[in-house]
């Protein structure tokens, strides 16, 4: 069947399975159907048990005109759509594959071979439940996502626990998830901690703490405490149902090679009816062979070029590849995405919150004049707390790991850009960056000191590290270095890349010193820093000029117009941004730079299978039609090898993509 076909004959099926929901806009799926009631399993088994009864008839019984009626009866139940749609193609001027078939069991009654004909439909009804089977993985990974979260959620009213569906939950209403429980909708922990196993959502193995304030998405699963979570995302806005969204999105945009088996498929019907006609008509004509032998084998040859399992053969892999990847946390945004990592000669990185974890970390606390590491320490945190700048929370950070005691601060004051001031235990301190200091008045006993401080403060600045200054009012008793912490998995993932013949960059704001830094910890191939959004696209389009095939991977906000104009933008971390989801062609779940390791692998994979296929589907398509010219090929062959035994091996070929790991 035609492409267009099979749309115009599950439209109404679809309709029937999908359902939009009148709470939340979205889909829901009907519970799935015993294998019984579905139609065409039906049509199959009675078409089979109506075949196997004409085949009686006509060998062992003798009842020729009973077994005709028989073979007539399973063309009609099982060839019914494969008629109709031959017929409606033909009136558009399309030569499907339904015209093919058709034709192919028309002529066989012609000259007398029925239960063959018979055996066309039949066997091409199965193939064809086969290829809507491949065709509809795509849409059964959609409905298991779904049935991840659960219909009804346990919120508070009024002081009462009461059960009702998630639909009717409104924002920042409270949610209780007990052990055990799967969490309904996405929110942030208000009480309680707990294990949450986040692998459907990230594909993390192992579970992760939450307690109050961390997030948590729905269809997560709550593995031993109690939780409330304050609800901030709608039933049809979560995480989860963007994914599902995307996912059904995702069969829209074709791979190269699955666009070029279409067109290929489109010139493919018609040149096989000529060549059909003329392997007819010619030998008869030419040589005087006979025209019932040839006209037979004519028809098979229509039965053996039907291109079904060559129709299939991309697609299928491709769907295969996509719900493999989003099982383990990488949303890819289409088949054409999964082609083009596979070419992938440069892989650009953003830094902060990418290559980096885009928050600071105390690397090293520097004492001057017999000032205890511990002292500078306390009296950085203690004015720090008063604080909401990004760098308190590193050194707060700090001060709780060594469980230091916070002192009470008096006179507080905050000088913007500059750093902070305030009194402990009767003494003004003061903690924040060189201006601040450069402006301070110290004894002139100390101004070489002060000079010999700036100097070491200089030198950490060059290496492209953070330094604050901790002081009194006479003299600069310490510094505080930090770092932008590189992730655990960044280095691996690099030296993975370049072994790979992979060209690894690094685009970032941050100063040369800092890019510098990385690069040299990493062994990145190049750097370019000090750059804004549109210097980071400039360079991206430099890059795609010079090597054609480039990803660009970063937290798909404010690299977003860098991972629009790359071949492939790679999103970090899309499991806690909307944003995220919505501007990336893939979107990695979770911050695991290893997922890029394995997205390449599955590419690889992937692609490779779809060469099997591919090929498969040409050599046996092309020996069947070759000896179906010479007469070695029968009706029942050509359908039931060449056709349906071939699409089930691509099938199958395929489904082994998403079984097993990714090597």
């Amino acid at each position: 069947m035609s492409k267009e076909d099979h749309q115009d004959q599950s439209t109404s099926e679809n309709d029937s399975s999908n359902n939009t929901c009148n709470c939340c806009g979205g889909y829901t799926f009907e519970q799935k159907q015993p294998q019984w009631k579905n139609k065409p399993l039906i049509i199959i088994l009675t078409s089979a048990a109506i075949f196997a009864a004409g085949f009686i008839l006509e060998k062992f019984i003798n009842q020729g005109i009973l077994a005709e009626l028989a073979f007539l009866t399973v063309v009609a139940v099982a060839g019914f759509e494969i008629i109709k749609g031959a017929f409606k193609g033909l009136s558009k001027f399309r030569f499907n594959m339904n015209l093919l078939i058709t034709i192919a069991a028309a002529g066989a009654f012609l000259i007398g071979h029925g239960e063959e004909g018979a055996a066309v439909m039949f066997l091409f009804y199965v193939a064809e439940f086969l290829e809507d089977y491949a065709s509809e993985r795509a849409q059964k990974s959609m409905a298991a996502l779904l049935k991840l979260a659960p219909e009804t959620a346990n919120v508070i009213r009024n002081g009462q626990e009461m059960e009702i569906h998630t639909h009717a939950v409104g924002l920042d209403e409270q949610v209780v998830i007990r052990p055990g429980d799967k969490v309904p909708l996405d929110g942030f922990v208000v009480r309680g901690i707990s294990a949450v196993d986040q692998s459907p959502i990230t594909g993390e193995s192992m579970p992760v703490t939450k307690s109050e304030g961390d997030e948590v998405f729905a269809g997560t699963i709550n593995t031993e405490g109690y939780l409330e979570i304050r609800v901030s995302r709608k039933s049809d806005e979560t995480i989860l149902s963007r994914i599902i969204e995307l996912v059904r999105q995702s069969k829209d945009k074709k791979s190269r090679t699955e666009s070029f088996i279409d067109r290929f498929a489109t010139y493919y019907t018609p040149t096989v009816i000529i060549l059909a006609i003329s392997v007819a008509i010619l030998p008869p004509f030419i040589r005087g062979m006979s025209y019932g032998d040839w006209f037979y084998r004519a028809l098979v040859l229509l039965v053996v070029s039907c291109p079904c399992a060559l129709a299939i053969s991309t697609p299928v892999s491709i769907v295969s590849g996509i719900t493999s990847a989003t099982r383990n946390g990488v949303l890819i945004k289409g088949g054409k995405y999964v082609e083009e990592m596979k070419k992938v000669k440069v892989m650009v990185f953003d830094k902060t919150g990418t290559l980096t974890e885009g928050r600071l970390e105390v690397a090293d606390i520097i004492n001057f004049n017999n000032n205890s590491k511990e002292e500078i320490l306390t009296i950085a945190a203690s004015l720090e707390s008063h604080s909401k700048h990004p760098l308190a929370k590193a050194i707060l950070q700090r001060a709780k790991d060594n469980g230091l005691k916070m002192e009470d601060v008096h006179d507080f004051k905050s000088i913007t850009g500059a750093g902070l001031k305030g009194k402990i235990n009767g003494n003004i301190f003061q903690v924040g960056n060189k201006s601040l200091f450069e402006n301070s008045t110290f004894s002139s006993d100390h101004k070489s000191l002060d000079e010999n401080i700036l100097g070491i403060n200089g030198e950490y600045e060059t290496e492209g590290k953070t330094t604050i200054m901790v002081g009194n009012e006479t003299e600069i008793i310490g510094l505080i270095v930090l770092v932008d912490r590189i992730r655990n998995n960044a280095k691996k993932t690099v030296e993975y890349l370049k072994n790979n013949g992979i060209k690894v960059v690094m685009l970032t704001g941050d100063n040369k010193g800092t890019a510098a830094r990385v690069t040299s910890h990493l062994g990145l191939d190049d750097y370019y820093h000090s750059l804004l959004p549109d210097d980071k696209v400039q360079i991206i389009d430099e890059l795609v000029k010079s090597h054609e095939h480039v990803v660009m991977v970063g937290d798909g906000v404010n690299d977003a117009p860098a991972l629009a104009r790359a071949n492939i933008g790679i999103a970090m971390g899309a499991a806690g941004s909307d944003v995220t989801i919505e501007s990336a062609d893939i979107a990695l779940m979770h911050d695991d730079l290893s997922k890029l390791e394995y997205l390449l692998k599955l590419s690889r994979k992937t692609m490779g299978v779809v060469k099997q296929n591919v090929a498969l589907s040409i050599l046996v398509k092309s020996s069947f039609a070759l000896f179906a010219v010479f007469g070695f090929v029968t009706l029942w062959m050509a359908v039931g090898i060449g056709d349906m035994g071939l699409s089930l091996a691509v099938i199958l070929n395929a489904i082994r993509i998403g079984s097993g790991e990714i090597r």
